[in-house]
């Protein structure tokens, strides 16, 4: 079977399927259409317009406005998931191997799914949890201005950072939420004595793809490990990309320590093969100002500070 070839690539069914699954598993892939990046990465340019336009007189002088041109380059960045089963794997039948693939897909795509969210996010290795070198100036963590929510509530937050997306006179296209804020939000009722819930639709941990007119994702990945961060509005379909490289690595081990785990043993010890998977992602923030993040506790306060 070709597809198990060392350093063959990954059935191109199962990509599709890998990929469509991190569409609808990753609150920023809801958000903003993805598109293929080169393996070298891609360079945007953000033109920036600081002047109105002029009105001009009959016979009149024109006046120069200004322009700042500012490349943002996305260079993809790798990840893997690998994982050992027994070494009947490449002895069963052709079936049998394609429906192990398939599962191991259906695990990659939300593991990758994720790691979109937590690295763009708060620039962390998702496997570590702790912020990575490589990931540097990329994130919305680093540089997106905050708002926070202090006295007032979840509805409130929510049109403090839109608020703030707006005096930098960008749409708000979407809102990714932590299941906290979606939480806080489904609480809220109509007026002080009126039971009646202010978003019904949230109601019993209901996640819908839109929320009072504008698309929501809900997802854990949003205030992952110990961030302040309960959401983050803005305009993703403008000023957000993102993608993959095309070409994903499948590779079945026989041989070795491939995940370098010296209490498993060698896989021929162990009667093992290795199947590991690589995916090179790639993202660009093409203008923070675009965004806001919206955070629990007072601005200042421990462990809620602007990044």
């Amino acid at each position: 079977m070709a597809v198990l070839s060392k350093a063959n690539l990954f059935d191109p069914i199962l990509v599709n399927k890998l990929i469509d699954g991190v569409k609808g598993k990753s609150a920023l892939a809801q958000l903003c259409a993805q598109e293929p990046i080169p393996f070298n990465g891609q360079k945007e340019f953000v033109f920036t317009m600081g002047s109105e336009a002029a009105l001009v007189a009959e016979n009149g002088a024109k006046s120069a406005g200004n322009v700042a041109i500012t490349p943002v380059i996305m260079n993809p960045v790798k990840i893997e998931y690998g994982a050992r089963v027994s070494d009947e794997f490449m002895y069963a039948s052709e079936e049998e191997r394609i429906d192990i693939l398939a599962s191991f897909n259906d695990g990659f795509m939300k593991k990758a799914a994720r790691a979109l969210d937590i690295m763009a996010i708060h620039g962390m290795n998702p496997r570590t949890a702790t912020v990575s070198d490589l990931l540097t100036g990329k994130y919305f963590d680093a540089g997106v201005q905050a708002a926070y929510e202090g006295s007032g509530d979840a509805d409130q937050l929510v049109e403090a950072g839109i608020a703030l997306v707006g005096a930098g006179e960008y749409d708000v296209t979407g809102i990714a939420m932590a299941p906290a804020l979606r939480t806080k939000l489904a609480q809220l009722t109509l007026g002080t004595n009126n039971q009646q819930a202010r978003y019904p639709e949230l109601g019993w941990g209901k996640a819908p793809g839109v929320i009072n007119g504008l698309p929501a994702a809900v997802n854990s990945t949003v205030s992952f490990g110990s961030s302040p961060d309960l959401g983050i509005v803005g305009d993703f379909e403008g000023a957000f990309k993102w993608g993959y490289s095309k070409e994903i690595p499948l590779k079945v081990i026989e041989y070795g320590c491939p995940d370098n785990d010296t209490t498993a043993g060698d896989l021929q010890g162990h009667n093992q093969v290795y199947i590991r998977c690589e995916l090179y992602l790639g993202w660009g923030i093409l203008d923070k100002a675009a965004f806001a993040l919206l955070r629990s506790g007072a601005a200042g306060a421990t462990g809620a500070t602007g990044a």
